[in-house]
């Protein structure tokens, strides 16, 4: 979704709207970007979607006239307190979009981008306040989703404690499984 923000395309400016404050999209123009940036694609890794039960159904209703079936859901982990943490040390360069932690990544906002050499920065909605107004909608909106799709069998739960490495060693091993 901050994608079609960087290329500028109108959902992506409509969208910039609501990623600047922390907010969650709108469930309408969130299944707008979905099925933009889907398009053909029979195979696809999501992340941060769905977010709420409506865009959960919506996505399912639309996956089914496609065709399509979901293989599984996955559930990141963490504490709270390590959800902040993170949060609030997060950086991204302005030039690729590559993002980084200041504690795992031994980086700074004075640190050129260790992919590109760009300047680091730490993005508007990463701030204490969009923080709280995040974890409120996760508690009402996406909790709910988690438990659609456990109820649904599909649900898979990862302990996202030891960092990106070990979440996408877990991920990848899991696709490799299903599709070798």
């Amino acid at each position: 979704m901050r994608e079609e923000g960087r290329r500028g395309t109108d959902l992506g400016k409509e969208a910039a709207r609501y990623t600047t404050n922390g907010g969650l999209f709108p469930d309408d123009l969130a299944m707008r970007i979905v099925w933009s940036w889907l398009g053909g694609r029979r195979r696809f890794l999501f992340d941060g979607f769905p977010r709420t039960l409506a865009q959960a159904k919506a996505f399912d209703a639309g996956l089914s006239e496609r065709g399509l079936a979901l293989d599984a859901v996955y559930l990141l982990e963490l504490p709270e307190e390590e959800i902040h943490a993170r949060m609030l040390s997060r950086l991204t360069c302005r030039q690729c979009g590559a993002v980084f932690n200041e504690a795992f990544h031994s980086v700074s906002v004075d640190t050129p981008c260790p992919s590109c050499s760009g300047p680091l920065h730490r993005r508007d909605d990463d701030t204490e306040e969009a923080l709280k107004l995040r974890m409120a909608q996760y508690r009402e909106q996406t909790v709910p989703v988690a438990d659609h799709y456990r109820e649904a069998g599909l649900l898979m739960a990862i302990d996202a404690t030891p960092g990106r490495d070990s979440v996408f060693a877990r991920l990848y091993s899991d696709i490799r499984e299903e599709n070798p």
